[in-house]
C-alpha cells in the first residue's frame, strides 16, 4: 500500500461539506491509496500525478463524483463512465448515490484510477474538436456575413471563446431565441470579450 499523505485544505473541504461527507471520505481514501497527491482546485479535491490532473471529488444535489480528466481516453469496460454533457470533450465522471455503492464498487474504482494513471504516463492526450468544426447557427452567420467587422472580432477571440459564443447561439430551439442571443452579444464580441467576461 502507498504511503498517504493527506491535504489540510481536503479536509476543510470536507468538513464544511453539507452532504455527501461519508462518501467524499471513502472516495479520498481510495484514491489516495492509488498514490496520488492531493491538492484543492477549482474549490475541490483534485488528485494529480507529477502536477498532472488525474481525478477530482466533487457533489451535487443528486449524486457525488469522481471525475476522470481525460476520461474519454479510458477504456471503460463496465460501460460505467458518464459523459456530463455533449459538449464536453475529455473529462467523464463516475457517479455515486450513496457509501455502500462505493464500498461495493472500490476495486473496480481503483482499476480505473490506476488506468487514468497509465494514460498520463503514457503521455496519451485528447483531440479536442476546433473551432471551426463547431455549427455555426445561420442567424450568427448571416450576422458575420453582413458585418466584416464582427466577422473579424470573431476571428480574433480565443478557441475557447469562439466556441462558448457557437454553442451558446446554438443552444435555442427556437429562430427568434437565437437571433437575440446574437444581437445581445455582438457589441461583445466587437470589444473582443468573452461570453463570460
Amino acid at each position: 500500500m502507498t504511503t498517504r499523505v493527506t491535504n489540510p485544505k481536503v479536509d476543510g473541504f470536507i468538513r464544511k461539506a453539507k452532504t455527501w461527507k461519508e462518501e467524499f471520505e471513502k472516495l479520498r481514501e481510495i484514491v489516495l491509496n492509488c498514490g496520488l497527491s492531493e491538492d484543492i482546485k477549482w474549490m475541490h479535491p483534485c488528485y494529480t500525478l507529477e502536477d498532472k490532473n488525474i481525478v477530482l471529488i466533487h457533489g451535487f444535489k443528486d449524486y457525488c463524483a469522481l471525475l476522470f480528466h481525460k476520461g474519454a481516453l479510458l477504456r471503460d469496460p463496465h460501460g460505467i463512465l458518464i459523459q456530463q454533457t455533449e459538449n464536453v470533450q475529455a473529462a467523464r465522471q463516475l457517479r455515486f448515490t450513496g457509501l455502500q455503492q462505493i464500498i461495493e464498487m472500490e476495486a473496480t474504482i481503483e482499476a480505473y484510477i490506476n488506468e487514468a494513471i497509465e494514460v498520463e504516463k503514457s503521455g496519451l492526450a485528447i483531440e479536442f474538436k476546433k473551432s471551426e468544426q463547431y455549427a455555426v447557427p445561420e442567424e450568427f452567420q448571416a450576422k458575420l456575413d453582413e458585418r466584416a467587422d464582427l466577422k473579424t472580432a470573431f476571428e480574433a477571440l480565443t478557441p475557447g471563446r469562439q466556441r462558448a459564443y457557437l454553442l451558446h447561439f446554438s443552444a435555442p430551439k427556437q429562430a427568434k431565441t437565437r437571433e437575440a442571443r446574437v444581437e445581445k452579444y455582438m457589441q461583445q464580441i466587437l470589444d473582443g470579450k468573452g461570453l463570460n467576461d
